[in-house]
């Protein structure tokens, strides 16, 4: 479904600088075109500060439904329009570019990261993710650190988005199950058990850049 005239947008800006990528921004939308949505100027949550935005900046944006499903999708912002207040004009999305998150419902792309893990006796390792989702990774280890089904993990992902910006994405995990490989590594299939909302939309929007870097090969 398109979001509609008054819903609220939860807003990130991906192409922020350092000090900018992890804050929420929550905007209205105060009127809908065939091609674009004209926007209220981003307030930060928690400050209330107004946020300015330039021609170009990449958005990140999820809505919430009655139902309380939220829908994801990226956008830009094409311009400024002045009603009795400054609007600002963004990319109305596809309908093939919303993605509705429920739960147990994500989309899972086939991606290689870094991922630094630490267990919960204290030792450490890095290793390589196979899949990512906003619901949890598969990572590849050696075999020699004893994975168990139900073992707790500390972890941080590393994304590297396409604009050339990189992150690290925090959470809790639980091993929901183990296989061992022909090559003798294990790999692991982890669920998030504590993410934040935050990080898990860094996650869900490095799986949409993925999935359509996909679709235009």
């Amino acid at each position: 479904m398109f979001p509609s005239v008054n819903d609220l947008l939860h807003i990130q800006v991906a192409s922020a600088d350092g000090n900018d990528k992890d804050k929420e921004y929550k905007s209205r939308i105060a009127d809908v075109e065939d091609d674009t949505l004209l926007v209220e100027v981003p307030i930060e949550s928690g400050s209330g500060r107004m946020k300015r935005l330039h021609m170009g900046d990449e958005l990140a944006v999820y809505f919430i439904t009655a139902e309380g499903v939220k829908n994801y999708f990226n956008t830009y912002v094409l311009g400024f329009a002045d009603d009795i207040v400054q609007l600002v004009r963004i990319r109305r999305p596809d309908p093939e570019t919303i993605t509705k998150v429920q739960r147990r419902h994500f989309l899972r792309v086939v991606a290689k990261l870094d991922i630094a893990v630490k267990l919960s006796d204290g030792r450490r390792f890095v290793a390589l993710t196979e899949d990512v989702s906003g619901g949890g990774v598969s990572l590849i280890t050696e075999g020699q650190y004893g994975l168990s089904e139900g073992e707790p993990l500390y972890c941080w992902l590393l994304l590297n988005y396409k604009n050339g910006t990189i992150d690290h994405v925090p959470f809790e995990a639980e091993i929901v199950r183990t296989k061992k490989l022909e090559t003798g590594r294990m790999m692991a299939m982890l669920k998030f058990v504590s993410i934040s909302d935050m990080e898990r939309q860094k996650l869900i929007r490095y799986c949409f850049e993925r999935q359509f870097d996909f679709k235009n090969r």
